[in-house]
């Protein structure tokens, strides 16, 4: 079946609840990346310094790794819808007091706000989209791909284009556009069936002890350090206007999105899932050591061709994290994702900090290293990487859309999917 196939069932004829999800999925995903084209503005705005302003980085994602202890233990007792809508409301409560914000601390606090939102949210969204949708989760996972990547592209859009005026009307636009969103989901989406087994808000650390999940989380965290290098320490090394340096983060953005639905898929069909990500790590490393050594307009390039090999390591890190261990996907990927996202709380705070105590170009060496050393975990540890293998007629879209296939892994309410 094709997915993008008009008929019944494509990925064009949804249900209204899985488009409201989906819209609300895309402003979620632009929340990420929206303050990346105003750091230099707010940390004018706020008399800031880049290592201050940088904690809006560290403060969102170190409250997204807690709660992926306990979204799915919230979500398995009030259901999806309930837990989107806390999600949301959360959302547009704190990104409007974060266009308040009178300091850097206050920003950082409420940023800490929306991220636990946006955990909520986003954790539950995949499961959400996978039930509502017509013609089974090939297309339903693509649509949700297709969401993440919109986000991911338009959210420094929306930075540059409100932040030219005042560095505060991102965030209130923000606020307006997940309150459309909450509004939607109210009326669209109905309830979702509860699943049978309430989930502990031990249990995604006791899926670590699985060692392919462990290393699949471990290989992820030293990732996701080098993307949150890029995402959250370059915008100061580009200096750019808030429109200029939207439109590079904007072409990153679209660039992340083709190759993670579109290309990565192709790739791993071809090499095979750990070859394909241990060589784009590689690369990625190459990419951001040229990044902090070359001049203006190389670190440009850069910055975009960065998006690349960033969408493809997020689609198989999305598989790994899915399909390598037995436990339920809600609790494997909620430990997964707990570790990994401590390196994104990191990389923000520290590569400012070793800037201050070396040079520019040090915190992309540094970032160059992790991602070689995620590629080292990956080699070391592909046995216990490995996937189970699916039948190549379960293959309608890629490796991803398989495992999604596999019954094991049918959609269970209160997934904690925030993989990408």
């Amino acid at each position: 079946m094709d997915p993008f196939d008009t008929g019944s069932g494509g990925i064009l004829r949804q249900p209204k609840s899985v488009w409201a999800t989906a819209g609300a999925s895309v402003v979620a995903f632009m929340g990420i990346g929206l303050v990346d084209p105003i750091l230099p503005s707010i940390a004018q705005g706020l008399d800031a310094t880049a290592g201050q302003v940088s904690l809006l980085f560290t403060s969102y994602f170190l409250i997204t790794a807690l709660a992926m202890l306990v979204t799915g233990f919230v979500s398995s007792r009030i259901g999806g819808r309930k837990t989107l809508l806390l999600g949301l409301a959360l959302v547009v409560v704190f990104a409007a007091l974060s266009g308040t914000s009178g300091s850097v601390g206050e920003l950082a606090g409420f940023r800490a706000g929306w991220g636990l939102g946006n955990a909520l949210f986003v954790s539950t969204a995949l499961a959400v989209i996978v039930g509502a949708a017509a013609g089974g989760s090939a297309a339903a996972i693509l649509l949700y791909e297709s969401a993440l990547g919109l986000g991911m592209a338009c959210g420094p859009l929306l930075g540059a284009l409100l932040g030219d005026a005042s560095w505060r009307y991102p965030f209130f636009g923000t606020a307006f556009l997940m309150a459309v969103g909450f509004l939607c989901i109210s009326v669209f989406l109905k309830e979702q069936p509860k699943p049978a087994r309430k989930t502990s808000p031990l249990d995604p650390l006791r899926a670590l002890g699985h060692g392919g999940l462990a290393s699949a989380a471990v290989s992820a965290f030293f990732y996701n350090y080098t993307f949150f290098t890029v995402l959250a320490f370059t915008p100061f090394v580009l200096d750019m206007s808030p429109y200029r340096s939207g439109a590079v983060f904007f072409a990153w953005g679209v660039l992340l999105a083709v190759f993670s639905v579109i290309v990565a898929p192709r790739l791993q069909k071809r090499f095979g899932s750990l070859r394909v990500l241990g060589g784009s790590l590689v690369l990625l490393a190459a990419d951001v050591l040229v990044l902090g050594y070359g001049d203006h307009t190389t670190a440009v390039v850069c910055t975009v061709a960065s998006g690349a090999f960033i969408g493809v390591n997020n689609t198989v890190y999305t598989e790994l994290a899915l399909g390598v261990s037995d436990a339920p996907r809600p609790v494997a990927s909620a430990g997964y994702n707990f570790v990994r996202w401590f390196a994104a709380a990191a990389a923000p705070y520290f590569a400012p900090k070793i800037e201050e105590w070396t040079d520019v170009h040090v915190p992309f060496v540094v970032a160059a290293v992790t991602a070689v050393l995620g590629a080292l975990v990956v080699v070391v540890r592909r046995r216990a990487l490995a996937l189970p293998q699916a039948p190549d007629s379960a293959r309608p879209g890629g490796t991803l859309m398989a495992e999604e296939l596999r019954p094991h892994h049918a959609a269970e309410d209160g997934d904690t999917v925030f993989a990408n």
